[in-house]
């Protein structure tokens, strides 16, 4: 149709698309951000929301306390083990010493009667009671770890099982949120894109239409762009139904729109050839013949023959000659080419506005 319009009526026409973008970016803008503030609609959830909080808090005050006893104890081993490798160093030490001295000298055949060898003698048994006092300490302190690790274990478990079930009751219950969160959206981008359909349907073409069509823009890209990405998947069978839904609805407005078109032609042909180029607006009829194609039934017609003066699917009048003139011309033009004549009624041609 831009073929047909004045040159400053396209710039004018560009400028206002310009203004329904500018318009539409603005409303996707300030409609991005309430539906992302939405979810502030619903309280946060916790997991302490779905657990007993006293016994939670009692298990977790008993797990942090065995944590300590566990600690304690590995220290205490670690100290233990020391004392015991001590003890076993130095008693290693003095029987060495013990069996180098016995064989560097003779040995009485009295034991009991060497006062050396006697003491000597006791205090390896004192090194060696000593060391398996350390490794009873050792024992000791390894019982103790291993008894605070497992009640530590018994606590973790006790907690995790209430925890698991917290969890579950959480996973439910974020569920629920999302979908209402998802029909707060729903409920929000809904009438927008029903606005949006009565203005295709009733305003896009009136004064106003930049907004109209910004408004348009603005509801499309809320449903489909802002709504879609947070509908519920449940496997895929929702984002499928409605995709089912949406595509039904569609495809029978285009169906009915189609046959609406149709029924129209069909009248239209059927009305005299005067009346029916009075019913064809001026630019309408200029943007169909700039594309090759008949005003009346815009099928093709090849509007280079100079021996084609009426559609041959039609019969509309393509062109005529000028009443002042007598030159050929399009039956749609408001003056002549050739002498600037106003087309009349008696031209066949619709009368200059």
């Amino acid at each position: 149709m831009s073929k047909a319009l004045r040159l400053s009526e396209k710039w004018f026409r560009r400028g206002l698309w310009l203004v329904a973008w500018v318009f539409a970016g603005f409303l996707i803008g300030l409609g991005g951000t309430i539906v992302g503030d939405l979810p502030k609609v619903e309280a946060p959830l916790q997991l302490d929301d779905f657990l007993d909080r006293a016994e939670a808090t009692k298990l977790r005050a008993r797990g942090q306390e065995l944590q300590q006893v566990e600690s304690d104890a590995q220290q205490a081993l670690e100290q233990a083990q020391l004392q015991r490798s001590k003890a076993r160093s130095e008693s290693q030490a003095e029987r060495e010493s013990f069996n180098h001295w016995l064989a560097a000298r003779s040995v009485t055949q009295r034991a009991e009667h060497d006062p050396e060898v006697l003491a000597r003698t006791r205090a390896l048994d004192q090194l060696k009671l000593a060391e398996r006092s350390t490794q009873q300490a050792v024992e000791a302190q390894q019982q103790a770890l291993l008894d605070a690790r497992q009640a530590a274990s018994a606590t973790r478990k006790q907690l995790q099982t209430m925890e698991q079930d917290g969890y579950v009751k959480l996973n439910a219950e974020r569920r629920k949120v999302e979908l209402r969160v998802f029909l707060y959206r729903l409920a929000l981008t809904l009438p927008l894109l029903a606005v949006a359909g009565w203005l295709f349907v009733k305003k896009r073409k009136g004064t106003y239409w930049p907004f109209v069509w910004g408004f348009i823009i603005f509801a499309l890209f809320a449903f489909f762009v802002e709504l879609v990405p947070y509908l519920p998947s449940y496997g895929g069978y929702v984002r499928y139904i409605v995709g089912i839904a949406v595509t039904a609805l569609v495809g029978r407005y285009a169906i009915l729109a189609l046959n609406r078109y149709l029924e129209r032609q069909k009248q239209a042909e059927s009305m005299p050839d005067q009346e029916r180029r009075k019913e064809l607006g001026y630019d309408v009829a200029l943007a169909r013949l700039a594309k090759n194609v008949c005003p009346g039934c815009e099928r093709p017609v090849d509007l280079k023959n100079d021996q084609i003066d009426f559609c041959p699917h039609c019969g509309i009048g393509l062109f005529d000659h000028c009443g002042h003139c007598s030159t050929r011309k399009s039956a749609f033009a408001r003056f002549c080419h050739a002498c600037g004549t106003g087309a009349t009624a008696r031209d066949g041609a619709t009368p200059a506005a």
